[in-house]
């Protein structure tokens, strides 16, 4: 995977756009109807056009190949991981992993203490991903308290 490389870009561009779109309309096929059916969850991309927030994509070469986001919380020491994805062509090579590494590089770095994130029941892939890296399932936090589908993970940064 030395051929990998992640980088910070805006969460408003063209890359981050595609790749959003494309994780949306997945996410739309394996939960139809839920959260308003169009996939993109609780996330728009301002919402790391803040401090101490970021959105990295994985490249390979001139190819954007996944991405995921930091979005701060209300704990000042809590973040959250959103809009992990990585496209199909480039799945079971490492990469979610890499993402997600350098992920918690960056929350390091902003100082964050906690990371959360939330995925789906229907997403094995992601809940294999986050429990190898070394995450614990807790109870459901804000907005996904009293959805069945949801599942969250914490894991501490320090």
């Amino acid at each position: 995977m030395d051929d990998i490389r992640v980088t910070a870009e805006e969460s408003t561009g063209m890359v981050a756009a595609e790749l959003i779109r494309e994780l949306s309309t997945e996410l739309a096929g394996r939960y139809p109807g839920l959260y308003g059916g169009d996939g993109a969850g609780a996330f728009k991309p301002q919402d790391v056009l803040v401090a101490r927030a970021a959105f990295l994509v994985a490249w390979r070469g001139d190819e954007a190949i996944g991405c995921g986001a930091l979005r701060p919380m209300d704990e000042v020491d809590v973040v959250e991981i959103k809009r992990m994805f990585v496209r199909p062509a480039a799945r079971d090579n490492g990469v979610g992993r890499i993402i997600l590494s350098a992920l918690e590089t960056q929350a390091r770095e902003f100082g964050y203490r906690i990371a959360r994130l939330e995925t789906g029941l229907r997403n094995p892939e992601a809940i294999a991903l986050y429990e190898r890296a070394g995450y614990q399932r807790i109870p459901c936090y804000g907005i996904y308290v009293n959805e069945p589908l949801s599942v969250c993970f914490e894991m501490m940064l320090y």
